[in-house]
């Protein structure tokens, strides 16, 4: 029994071997011309040897009918092929001398249930018929006429008829005798029992390779599965990732389909969007339906058709009925290939498809011989009328004979050698379409190859409306530079981009990652990069407030200090207590040279000196006017119990109580210094913004908020006990002291303050916070000071500058004297006159500058260190 392999060696040997193998003896009496006539609905041509032929004459019938139209490549052309090689075969006496092959050509009308019925003809000769009961009308057994013997078949085209006929030619056996003349040329292959093998030159179903089930099958075509990979590989090229496919109900389409999904998930990179199916008898609106489906995934532009020919011009004039020329992107099997009848009249629907098809050669002399065909000399051929009126368009009559004609040359692999792999399968080898359109003429252009590997001209591609450029068919558009793709789930092809926000760059296509502490994102969001350090700068706008009150405090303070150092002697200097005057101006002085080292860029040597500098300078002011205020205040509580002069009054007690509560302050300061040394930091939370692209690090001291409240608690203590104090001696007339002066001075700059704490911490999420805290803090400090120069000192120098002449001693009383003066002006006369030499305030204090406890001094000099 012939198997599959060494295929080749026995298709070569056909005429010898496989075409002989249902004769007994040979008898060349019997070799003649054949002769062509029309039997039933095939044709039957006499011959020694009898080969069977299925061909699609006609498509499949509608409305019950079993054949419909007329099909002119896939039918008529094929069989002329047939009757060509038959001619060429018979007519050369050296390839079977003596020998005539003969054959029987049916019409499968492209319905396998329709090629079945008359693939029986082929087998009935091998079915025993028993006569035995049958009698004629004279009593004699009947005279049964047997059929001619097929000892091969051709066919078919489509694979579901292939398969079918296959299936009953595998059943039938047939016995096999040579004569000794032929015994060396078949050797035991021939004389042994056998199946009835059958070769196809189109069907390319990948079932047909099952070696098992169709052992005598062969084909000249190569199988869908090659196919398959053939249009992956040009769908991976045309960078399409999402194709939905569409394919005729039956093993062909179905098979085919199957083989193009299988291969796609094996290589991967292309998706499915839906499988369709084509019904063997569709109904009325049905191809309407199909792209209706195919639209509800309209960015699945890519369809793969596995489809017949009539299928395949069905769902083109859906899609033209539908309006959607050039929507939709054809990839077509080689049922398609560069077929004419498909795209007839759908020219511009069609345009863009590519098609697949088995490479080819032309067979010599086919041409001639086909264009040489009329009705007169090609009556064997019974449907070749209905070719001609079709192809004429016209209406045969005994007068109306149109004889000669021009058809598409008729091309097959003929000239290369014919062979066969172990599965009874031709290799893969493929020829690349693609239907173009060009200034108004149509034609199927080749654009590559296939074989084993894709070879593809895509600069000879031509697409509708876009020309050159490829039209794009995928699920998702790829992913811009900073999104990650999140797939959707069982189908890898479609993706959703979502962006890395935040500090998030991009790390790879699938995953975000947050940048270092350090750093931001780039613009596109695919690296990192340094985060740009900011400090207050010397030209900044914030700066210049602070800036230009520094310096003017600091001009008006030295002016104060050399003014006083100039009249140092003078009544007016001497009444405002010396010691304790440069003490508070130092402070003040502090106070403005801080804002210098607020605004200068950050280092170990600056951050050391606003610690201790941002504190102290204040710490030194209030305290100095803290000692003013208590004194004053003991002095009066004093002198209504008695006469004698509190305690700790004098310059030297004043500056060592001053000095006191300075020293907290330094001391607080060392003791942070020990717990925590100074340092510059970058802070990059500071100014940590939503948006990273407005994120900045801030080049600072390491003072935090809480840091800073304590280094400023202590002289808010100071500031607030000398406010109390201010308040206590309220009462006591501005004839007598400056605590009324003081008194001002606190309220004004208490009120400085409570401005400065909304708006310091309450722009703490600002993305300003450096410069709006920076400048509110230096500026708070600057007018704490120029408050309490300009309402302390600034009269005083007004008198010694301007008016010489009130600067100048009175007379001398004594403490009692004073005392009692002040407390009897405070209960009669509230508002006193105003003196502006300052005698009264002069006199309180007048005793103070010798040792109050002096019992042989009545009077002291006038000199008052009050204030």
């Amino acid at each position: 029994m012939p198997g599959k392999r060494g295929w080749g060696w026995w298709w070569a040997r056909l005429p010898f071997c496989l075409l002989l193998s249902l004769y007994g003896p040979w008898v060349p009496s019997s070799l003649g011309k054949p002769k062509g006539h029309p039997h039933m609905n095939s044709i039957r041509i006499d011959g020694d040897i009898t080969l069977g032929g299925l061909f699609p004459v006609h498509g499949r019938g509608s409305e019950g009918k079993a054949c419909g139209e007329l099909k002119k490549e896939k039918g008529i052309h094929r069989l002329e092929a047939m009757l060509f090689a038959l001619d060429r075969i018979n007519n050369d006496p050296d390839l079977l001398p003596n020998v005539t092959l003969g054959a029987r050509i049916l019409d499968t009308c492209s319905r396998d249930t329709h090629a079945l019925e008359q693939s029986l003809t082929f087998v009935q000769a091998l079915i025993e018929k028993d006569g035995t009961e049958v009698r004629c009308g004279s009593g004699g057994p009947p005279i049964i006429t047997k059929p001619e013997r097929v000892v091969g078949v051709i066919g078919a085209s489509g694979s579901s008829v292939s398969i079918m006929v296959a299936n009953i030619l595998r059943l039938f056996k047939n016995v096999s005798s040579v004569t000794s003349g032929f015994a060396s040329e078949c050797s035991p292959q021939c004389q042994r029992l056998c199946k009835i093998p059958q070769i196809s030159y189109a069907s390319t179903a990948p079932d047909l390779s099952d070696n098992s089930r169709y052992d005598f099958f062969s084909r000249v075509v190569p199988s869908d599965t090659y196919q398959a990979q053939a249009m992956v590989d040009i769908v991976r090229a045309l960078k399409w990732n999402y194709v939905s496919t569409l394919a005729s109900e039956g093993s062909y389409g179905e098979s085919g389909v199957e083989a193009f999904i299988q291969k796609s998930r094996e290589d991967g990179g292309v998706c499915i969007a839906q499988s369709v199916k084509i019904p063997r008898e569709p109904k009325p609106g049905e191809f309407d339906k199909i792209i209706r489906r195919l639209l509800e995934t309209s960015n699945a532009r890519a369809i793969i058709i596995f489809a017949n020919e009539d299928d395949i011009r069905r769902v083109l004039e859906a899609a033209r009925k539908a309006n959607q020329t050039g929507h939709f992107f054809w990839m077509g099997s080689d049922s398609w290939g560069s077929k004419i009848a498909p795209v007839l009249h759908l020219e511009e629907v069609a345009e863009g498809a590519v098609t697949i098809l088995p490479k080819r050669m032309s067979v010599r002399g086919f041409d001639r011989y086909f264009s040489s065909r009329t009705l007169d000399n090609n009556r064997r051929n019974i449907w070749f009328a209905e070719f001609w009126e079709d192809n004429f368009h016209c209406k045969l009559s005994r007068h109306a004979l149109k004889k000669g004609s021009h058809f598409k040359k008729c091309t097959s692999i003929a000239g290369n050698p014919v062979t066969f792999n172990e599965n009874g399968d031709a290799p893969g080898r493929y020829d690349i379409y693609q239907y173009q359109l060009r200034n108004g003429s149509a034609e199927y252009k080749v654009i590559g190859s296939w074989t084993d590997h894709l070879h593809l001209r895509i600069e000879r591609m031509h697409w509708p409306g876009s020309g050159q450029q490829l039209p794009r068919s995928i699920c998702s558009l790829p992913c811009q530079p900073g999104e990650r793709k999140k797939t959707v789930k069982g189908t890898p092809c479609c993706w959703h981009c979502e962006p890395c926000t935040g500090y998030q760059y991009q790390v790879d296509r699938y995953n975000c990652k947050t940048c270092p502490y350090d750093m931001r994102p780039t613009e596109n969001r695919t690296g990192c990069r340094p985060i740009p350090i900011i400090k207050l700068e010397w030209d900044s706008p914030w700066a210049v407030l602070p800036l230009f009150l520094a310096v003017v405090g600091i001009a008006a303070t030295l002016f104060v200090v050399l003014t006083f150092m100039r009249y140092n002697d003078t009544p007016i200097v001497k009444a405002s207590g010396r010691e304790l005057s440069y003490v508070l101006l130092a402070g003040i002085f502090l106070c403005y040279a801080t804002t210098f080292l607020m605004i200068a860029e950050p280092d170990l040597g600056t951050c050391s000196l606003r610690r201790v500098f941002l504190g102290l300078g204040m710490s030194i002011s209030y305290a100095a006017l803290l000692t003013k205020t208590n004194r004053i205040y003991r002095i009066f509580e004093q002198g209504k119990r008695s006469v004698s002069a509190p305690r700790f009054i004098s310059p030297a007690s004043q500056l060592a109580i001053t000095f006191s509560l300075i020293s907290l302050q330094l001391l607080g300061i060392c003791v942070w210094f020990v717990v925590d040394p100074s340092h510059s930091v970058v802070d990059f939370q500071d100014q940590r913004t939503l948006d990273p692209r407005f994120a900045r690090g801030v080049l600072k001291c390491d003072i935090s908020d809480l840091s800073l409240i304590c280094l400023l608690g202590y002289s808010m203590l100071l500031m607030v006990t000398c406010t109390v104090y201010a308040i206590k001696t309220r009462g006591v007339p501005e004839t007598f002291n400056e605590a009324k002066p003081i008194g001002f001075t606190m309220y004004t700059t208490c009120i400085v303050w409570l401005a400065f704490i909304p708006i310091f911490f309450g722009t703490s999420q600002s993305a300003d916070k450096l410069y709006i805290q920076t400048t509110t803090l230096t500026v708070s400090v600057s007018l704490s000071a120029s408050v309490s120069l300009g309402m302390l000192y600034m009269p005083k120098v007004y008198i010694i500058l301007f008016h010489p002449e009130q600067n100048v001693p009175k007379r001398k009383r004594s403490l009692k004297a004073v005392v009692t003066a002040a407390t009897m002006s405070n209960k009669f006369t509230p508002k006193g006159n105003f003196r502006p030499n300052g005698e009264a305030k002069s006199e309180l204090c007048e005793n103070l500058e010798a040792p109050v406890l002096a019992t042989k001094q009545t009077y002291v000099t006038y000199s008052n260190h009050a204030l």
